[in-house]
């Protein structure tokens, strides 16, 4: 590269999943190689890196809100653009005014390939490819967070949900090797972090095609020995095995916290969705979950208003959750995405009521939180401390409950026992006194 880069100034905005920040990570690695200085996304910069998420609409009119705010803080900076929306629709990125480049799946991690200077452009540069010749692997993680690291193990999905993007933007299942991810994991250690959260679009397919498995690689995860816990992010219910829970269970590493997509508590629903599971199998996964780790933490993935789904199909859902012992809900509207089968399923459900069932899901949400911290006051639990407002300390229990406590900055990414007081709901006020 001919351009001279020291002290120029780099601001990056990250929307949708923890894969995206991993990757944002990784690009800004690299960038800082070549010379560039991180700041703050509402400082003035020379560059600014937006990498972007399609999962709903309202993923996409975030991004261009974004474009337009980096614009007001730096008029003349060069944006480049890049992540699921980039790859889905690069034409429609590159129409907006300000856009410099957009860089597809293919291209994302190669961003100081594409720029000999950051003058502005007359007209958007666009750098995709057809998303079915994408077959590489680029291994990720995150920096932001020096107590909890997000570590990329798997990219793409294979599967075919009528509602899902996700294949048209990231392409097919792929990963790298175990060997690999394990060198990535002590070089992480080594940089003091305490805590990995193993994360990608489809984790429980790990290894396939390779003759590996993810339950191969979380037994040699485990052995590292600086890393003092690890985390699985979103895992489906049919790729979260007997053997997986019964490993976790007697890990003194793995942690007790799953979540586990659901999308829909009707068989009827979960079927158009071409989801590979019925409910009894979600059902019976909490259950064993519970059995063997009493103390787990269980979210759950839901989507509401999926197209046909009447109000006895959502009661329906309603029931069946309302019925497991899972600790949070995460709740997603059904968004119309271009290209989805589900396009073509008759009964849109209005706006008014998808956002009516989303309230009823989110008060059910509340409601399984509280439970499950009122089931842990007056416990003591070691708190893993990773940022501090106003001199209380916030941190995670390994089943994951938010724990504030008055403490100083100096215990920071330090794990601590700590007795738990009063529950909040969102948090529980803890006390390390003793």
């Amino acid at each position: 590269m001919t351009l001279k880069l020291q002290d120029k100034k780099v601001a990056f905005y990250t929307l949708g999943c923890k894969l995206n920040f991993a990757e944002t990570s990784t690009i800004a690695r690299d960038l800082y190689n070549n010379g560039f200085k991180r700041v703050d996304f509402s400082e003035p910069a020379d560059l600014y890196v937006i990498n972007t998420c399609s999962v709903t609409g309202q993923a996409d009119s975030k991004c261009r809100k974004i474009i337009r705010q980096a614009i007001g803080f730096s008029p003349g900076a060069f944006i480049a653009v890049t992540g699921c929306y980039a790859q889905l629709k690069p034409g429609e990125i590159a129409q907006i005014p300000g856009v410099d480049l957009v860089l597809g799946a293919g291209e994302k991690f190669n961003l100081t390939n594409h720029f000999n200077s950051l003058k502005k452009r007359v007209k958007s540069v666009i750098h995709s490819c057809e998303i079915k010749n994408l077959n590489t692997f680029i291994p990720s993680y995150s920096t932001d967070e020096r107590t909890r690291t997000f570590l990329k193990i798997q990219d793409g999905c294979d599967y075919s949900c009528s509602f899902c993007t996700i294949p048209l933007a990231r392409g097919k299942s792929r990963s790298e090797s175990i060997s690999h991810i394990l060198n990535t994991a002590k070089e992480i250690s080594a940089n003091g972090t305490k805590e990995i959260v193993l994360t990608g679009v489809n984790i429980g397919d790990f290894g396939a095609g390779r003759g590996e498995s993810f339950f191969d690689l979380i037994q040699e995860l485990d052995r590292i020995e600086r890393i003092r816990r690890f985390r699985v992010s979103s895992i489906e219910p049919n790729l979260l095995s007997d053997e997986i829970i019964a490993f976790v269970a007697n890990s003194q590493k793995f942690v007790p916290h799953f979540h586990i997509s659901l999308q829909s508590g009707s068989n009827k629903i979960l079927k158009l969705m071409r989801r590979r599971y019925q409910k009894e199998l979600f059902a019976n996964t909490v259950n064993k979950i519970k059995s063997l780790i009493p103390n787990c933490c269980i979210g759950v993935d839901v989507i509401v208003g999926f197209p046909s789904e009447t109000d006895e199909d959502f009661m329906e859902t309603y029931n069946f959750i309302e019925g497991l012992d899972v600790s949070y809900l995460h709740v997603f509207t059904y968004s119309e995405r271009p290209n989805t089968i589900a396009l073509e399923i008759p009964g849109l459900v209005p706006n008014v009521e998808k956002n009516k069932r989303s309230r009823i899901l989110h008060i059910l949400s509340d409601n399984k939180r509280r439970l499950f911290y009122d089931n842990y006051i007056g416990k003591t639990l070691s708190v893993l401390f990773e940022s501090n407002d106003q001199d209380l300390l916030n941190g995670f229990t390994k089943n994951y409950i938010k724990v504030r406590v008055p403490g100083l900055e100096s215990l920071l990414n330090e794990i601590r026992d700590v007795k738990l007081l009063e529950n909040q709901r969102t948090y529980v006020i803890g006390d390390l006194s003793n």
